[in-house]
């Protein structure tokens, strides 16, 4: 993982460098050539700021008093609070720091010294702090500088002193050093680096992933690679030399996994999911991003199963090879006190990934509501939403057990299974629920298949009224009864499908014929051709039950009468609303109205 991290960084991230890092900047403070502070510039579109590279990243933060070199926080930089509070000790310390790290640095490079004596007068930087404050610049937002219309930070001179600088500041000798050792012996100190395979001096303590604050981490960053507890080390070794990685080494994964997090990460209950292809590829052929719903409007109004079909044809027919031989890999975190949790890792053949995501999109499609074509294709966290009244309840397992099942086609669990249905039962017993949720009839539908090796054929997306499960058929007859009540009686509040599906679905063999004796007397209301319209389709449904419906349902039971239910209620929606030989184009509350996908 950490190997297929490092490669990233070689493959897109050219800047990578011990001591530097990129970081999200929202400001530009603007110089003239002469030192005058022109004014503040907003960087990035209004919402971010925007990514700069190479910013110098300083060491040894955790020991506090330490301020990054140009690139810092407003707070740090020009001692800008929130209110009127005054700056703490540790903010002082910080910017009296920044502020001598810039007269060191001016010393040598004169491009700096305007700078350096702008941050030295208290009064100039109290007029950068009120321009800040004027643009609501928040403390914790980090500042950079132009000088003349140029970026210090792009300098190479001013590279060059901060690659020096750090380097006497480690003790002379840089932990990253590649040693030449041809059939000497390792010097003492040296170690294999578990990424590069060279004889290098381990990192102590490796740069920190940042971005993990919405999912447990903290904001100044979590450690991928760490040892901090006697009880995680070994053999006498401290810190991170227990996984022996360089510096450089340490700093590519670091930056990779960080720049991933950034660019190509979404939120999924409380983890992140990030992902990556071993070759660069396009926007539109993005799988996961297919299975997870594009933003793009163009692209999400497109067929997600469409979409990833013709990527399958075009990699089978040789039209793209280069995607046949592509990988991906997926990996999903979480921060826990200071530290990165790696929740999961997948990685595989392109290829192999398009046929699973395109197996769960065939699996989980569904006639619409109004019973005219399949529902689109959902989005990955609108399946993940079926299961709970709000997805901020989701399960962090639940949501990663869903997770693997779609990319790496694996059967749904049973566990799954029952809370799609007891959100389903929840929504058709309550009449204030929204329309039934495609997406969880979907999840319910995809269960059957994936019982079966190759599919269940019988599983369709519309009716099938040569279902074999009498259990199917229970649940078409209670979407006729619903119908015929309806019919008969008009909206009569709660009604058959209210008071009598939660023990339809359960125990049919002793609900089912009470309904079926009542509902005579609601054919006894309807017009000739109407009634006789219901007597035929309650007489082709409980001719498929032979001896009578089943006394008890147990999960999956119950899971062949929702969907009967369901499909039932849809097969009749696109009948004319007439009194001959149609059925009646209102069912039940539950109106074909707007999309839940």
């Amino acid at each position: 993982m950490l190997q297929q991290l490092a490669e990233y960084a070689d493959a897109h991230l050219t800047a990578s460098e011990p001591g530097f890092k990129s970081r999200e900047v929202l400001w530009s403070a603007e110089l003239a050539a002469d030192g005058r502070f022109l004014n503040i510039l907003p960087l990035g579109d209004g919402k971010r700021g925007r990514d700069l590279n190479r910013c110098p990243d300083m060491h040894g933060m955790n020991a506090g008093g330490r301020a990054h070199f140009l690139v810092e926080s407003c707070q740090y930089v020009t001692l800008l609070i929130k209110g009127d509070e005054a700056p703490d000790d540790k903010t002082g310390k910080r910017h009296a720091y920044y502020v001598d790290l810039l007269r060191q640095a001016a010393d040598t490079v004169t491009a700096l010294s305007s700078l350096a004596d702008l941050m030295a007068d208290s009064e100039r930087v109290a007029e950068v702090r009120a321009a800040l404050r004027e643009h609501k610049a928040k403390p914790t937002d980090w500042m950079t500088w132009r000088i003349g219309g140029q970026d210090p930070r792009d300098d190479l001179e001013v590279q060059r002193w901060w690659r020096d600088w750090r380097q006497a500041d480690l003790g002379g000798t840089t932990p990253e050093l590649q040693l030449d050792l041809g059939d000497k012996l390792a010097p003492e100190g040296t170690m294999l680096c578990l990424l590069s395979g060279n004889t290098v001096r381990p990192l102590a303590t490796h740069p920190k992933i940042t971005g993990l604050s919405s999912v447990g981490g903290i904001a100044m960053g979590d450690v991928m690679v760490g040892f901090d507890k006697p009880s995680f080390a070994s053999y006498g070794l401290s810190q991170s030399n227990n996984a022996a990685i360089g510096e450089q080494a340490a700093q590519r994964y670091a930056d990779g996994l960080n720049d991933l997090i950034h660019k190509h990460s979404r939120k999924l209950a409380n983890t992140l999911v990030v992902h990556w292809y071993q070759k660069t590829i396009g926007p539109d052929e993005d799988l996961i991003a297919l299975l997870m719903g594009m933003e793009n409007k163009e692209q999400a109004e497109a067929a997600a199963l469409a979409a990833v079909r013709r990527l399958l044809d075009a990699i089978r027919s040789g039209e793209r090879a280069d995607l046949g031989n592509n990988h991906y890999y997926a990996l999903t975190l979480a921060g826990a006190a200071g530290r990165v949790m790696i929740r999961d890792w997948m990685e595989g053949r392109f290829e192999d990934l398009a046929e699973q995501i395109s197996a769960w999109f065939s699996d989980l499609a569904i006639v619409a509501r109004d019973g005219r074509a399949i529902a689109h294709d959902p989005k990955f966290l609108a399946v993940c939403g079926a299961l709970v009244r709000d997805l901020k309840d989701l399960p962090a397992p639940t949501a990663a057990t869903l997770w693997r099942v779609a990319v790496q086609g694996l059967p749904i669990p049973r566990s799954v299974m029952a809370q799609a249905l007891g959100r389903f039962r929840t929504e058709v017993i309550d009449k204030d629920q929204p329309p039934i949720n495609h997406a969880r009839m979907g999840l319910i539908r995809a269960y059957f298949v994936r019982l079966t090796t190759g599919g269940d054929p019988t599983m369709t997306p519309y009716l099938n009224v040569d279902h074999p499960a009498p259990a199917y058929h229970c649940g078409r007859l209670l979407a006729v009864f619903a119908n015929l009540q309806r019919a008969a009686l008009g909206d009569v509040g709660a009604g058959v499908v209210q008071r009598f599906y939660s023990a339809a679905s359960q125990t049919p063999g002793l609900v089912l014929g009470r309904l079926s004796a009542n509902a005579r007397n609601h054919l006894g209301k309807l017009e000739v051709k109407l009634a006789w319209w219901y007597e035929s389709q309650l007489a082709e449904i409980m001719g498929r039950l032979g001896d009578g419906a089943p006394r008890i349902l147990d999960l999956e039971g119950q899971g062949l009468f929702a969907l009967g239910y369901y499909q039932q209620l849809a097969a009749l929606r696109p009948g004319k609303k007439d009194t001959t030989t149609d059925a009646p184009n209102e069912t039940s509350r539950d109106s074909a109205q707007g999309d839940d996908q």
